[in-house]
């Protein structure tokens, strides 16, 4: 059992690192925000990456994602992976990402498996090989070591390390490990938006490469990246049969600066950017949201609010809940309850959504 800093209440859903509960970040937050933003600063220059968004006056700006970083020579970007070499920015550019893949087998655990072409008989047969799940064939799993967020429950939160060993991979290369048997691509993280010229100039190398022959293209990412680039991902995986995945985190301005470190705004604009195109191809889902419940934090409140946005926009977008496991900074908190993903599905389906599920049922907890 952890205790509130400033209400003084109980509960093993608080998390002592953060050391407020969701009402007091919600409520109180202009009281508690110094406290908050200092614990990400800490945990930013724990893994090598600025305390907060650089701006020097008279350093070049990376437009990849919503931060904008302007960097001096020698300095790095907020993702970990942008920098200025003697005046030229470089990292995740096409000739030098900071990446590792492997091939998953397909159906894969993805986000998206219960509505992808891949993994239903949805697509089948412009956009997948067999009317069932594509047994035999594989997604070519492409992980970028940067992002845009600071999240204190990161899943992934590995990629801090790896990012530090500056391992360059080109977009050629990594085109080339498309093989027959390799059905899609999918660009996660971390987050591509961190190194979407990389991700962007690798899915037109291996369509080119692939001619005539199936190769979906999908993003899983958290949607912060410059709204310059919707355009072209969109079509890449609308013409190709992939989709883009949006990991919603939080809805409240509040709870998602205290989680992630940073604004939901441009997520949100980005999303309803692409959310307004969903009838360009209503099968397979070209777009996809997700949100991950931590407990005490991503609560029925959140779920509910992210779900009538969705809704708002077009009822048939599919939204998965994700199951939560005690990871990075939020490690003292449980795996998410099955009591809170059914009161999460069920605020979700009255806010008018048709598709909602619960995805890592597996992790779900018995506790109350």
């Amino acid at each position: 059992m952890k205790r509130c800093r400033y209400c003084n209440k109980i509960s093993k859903t608080i998390s002592k690192n953060i050391g407020f509960c969701a009402d007091c970040i919600r409520n109180y937050f202009d009281v508690i925000y110094e406290d908050i933003i200092q614990l990400h600063k800490t945990v930013r220059k724990k893994s090598g990456i600025p305390e907060h968004t650089p701006h020097d006056s008279k350093g070049r700006m990376c437009q990849f994602c919503f931060h904008n970083c302007k960097l001096d020579t020698d300095k790095i970007g907020l993702c970990g992976v942008r920098r200025n070499e003697e005046g030229h920015l470089k990292g995740g550019t096409p000739r030098d990402g900071n990446l590792f893949w492997y091939y998953d087998p397909l159906p894969t655990n993805c986000v998206a498996e219960w509505v992808c072409a891949g993994c239903t008989a949805e697509g089948f047969p412009e956009f997948s090989y067999t009317k069932t799940p594509e047994y035999g064939y594989k997604n070519l799993a492409v992980f970028y070591n940067s992002c845009s967020f600071n999240c204190l429950f990161c899943q992934n939160w590995h990629y801090r390390n790896e990012m530090k060993k500056n391992i360059r991979i080109s977009s050629e290369e990594l085109a080339s490990k498309v093989d027959d048997k390799t059905s899609c691509i999918c660009f996660f993280g971390g987050d591509p938006s961190t190194q979407i010229a990389h991700a962007i100039k690798t899915s037109f190398i291996a369509l080119k490469n692939k001619k005539d022959r199936i190769l979906r293209i999908c993003w899983e990412t958290n949607g912060s990246m410059n709204t310059k680039f919707l355009d072209i991902i969109w079509d890449l995986s609308i013409q190709s049969g992939g989709c883009i995945k949006f990991d919603l985190k939080a809805w409240t301005q509040e709870i998602h600066l205290a989680l992630c470190g940073v604004t939901n705004k441009m997520t949100l604009e980005n999303f309803k950017i692409l959310a307004s195109r969903f009838k360009d191809r209503p099968s397979p889902a070209p777009l996809i949201a997700s949100t991950l419940l931590v407990p005490g934090y991503i609560d029925t409140y959140e779920v509910s609010k992210i779900a009538h946005f969705i809704a708002s926009i077009n009822p048939n977008i599919p939204y998965t809940l994700l199951a939560f496991h005690p990871e990075f900074y939020m490690d003292d908190l449980p795996s998410t309850s099955y009591r809170h993903a059914m009161d999460c599905l069920n605020a979700a389906k009255d806010e008018g959504l048709n598709r909602v599920r619960v995805a890592n049922e597996h992790l779900l907890g018995n506790w109350y």
